[in-house]
């Protein structure tokens, strides 16, 4: 019996998010708190039973007070039908088996549960990652992973289909951070718990010579005229509902009891065969 490899060294994550958590920047999870808030409050819903999934639950417990938070492991410590709302917040890039992640959460929804998550998408960190990728090839004449592999909107969008999620709808908030040297955006990224915890990672400190490149790289393909660096980050939100029979449902095709063109007061052209 074969294993698929695993993405995440579990030990170093948790690891890194216990050194951020000492002084953690995480206005990314602010922002994501901020948006999952908006969401819900244009659902016509009180949620009473809510859950979390996460890496940083001490922050996200004071977002939802009333949520019972679990660490992101790959079994997920939440009883079947349990809950009316399940939020995976900014860790499914971490997951050795996103859409197990995901249909485990489906299952602790109570039919017509809600579920939202929220991810890094593909952009993040676009610029650092080239950088990286240049020098390192350049230095070492090599490649090792770096940065944890994060899903393209469609991608994720489609995990919540595999999940049996129903309504799924996918969405992407883009931000741009400014910070005064790449040097400060790792430094940053060591604040978020967000260093390398990759499995395949290579298992000694990079060359000071890689990051001295990387950062030279970066400062001249991207530096404004104060010279100061951006920082792409792509948040994406997954939005769908446990299966019930109260939901809508598409009409089957051929089903329709009036003409499009009628709808749209247009003159039908029939073509010919």
């Amino acid at each position: 019996m074969t294993h698929a490899p695993r993405l995440t060294d579990r030990k170093a994550l948790l690891r890194n998010r216990a050194r951020a958590a000492r002084n953690p920047a995480l206005f990314l999870h602010e922002t994501a708190a901020e948006e999952l808030q908006d969401r819900l409050s244009m659902v016509n819903r009180t949620f009473t039973t809510p859950a979390i999934v996460g890496g940083f639950s001490d922050f996200w417990q004071t977002a939802l007070p009333d949520a019972h938070c679990v660490d992101d492991t790959d079994v997920l410590d939440l009883e079947e039908g349990a809950h009316d709302l399940v939020v995976h917040a900014l860790s499914l890039h971490w997951a050795n088996d996103p859409v197990g992640q995901l249909i485990q959460c489906r299952r602790a929804l109570r039919p017509d549960g809600l579920f939202l998550g929220v991810a890094m998408g593909g952009q993040t960190l676009a610029e650092l990652r080239a950088a990286l990728a240049e020098a390192e090839t350049e230095v070492t004449g090599g490649l090792s992973p770096r940065v944890v592999p994060m899903g393209e909107i469609r991608d994720l969008g489609a995990l919540l289909q595999r999940a049996g999620l129903a309504l799924p709808v996918a969405d992407s908030l883009p931000l741009t951070v400014s910070y005064q040297t790449p040097l400060h955006l790792m430094h940053d990224l060591r604040a978020m718990g967000e260093t390398n915890a990759l499995d395949a990672r290579l298992r000694r400190p990079t060359r000071a010579s890689v990051l001295r490149r990387a950062a030279e790289i970066y400062q001249t393909a991207h530096s404004d005229t104060q010279g100061r660096i951006p920082a792409s980050f792509e948040l994406i939100f997954l939005t769908g509902w446990a299966p019930d029979e109260s939901q809508q449902k598409p009409l089957r095709p051929g089903s329709a009891v009036s003409r499009l063109a009628d709808a749209l007061g247009a003159q039908e052209n029939i073509l010919p065969d």
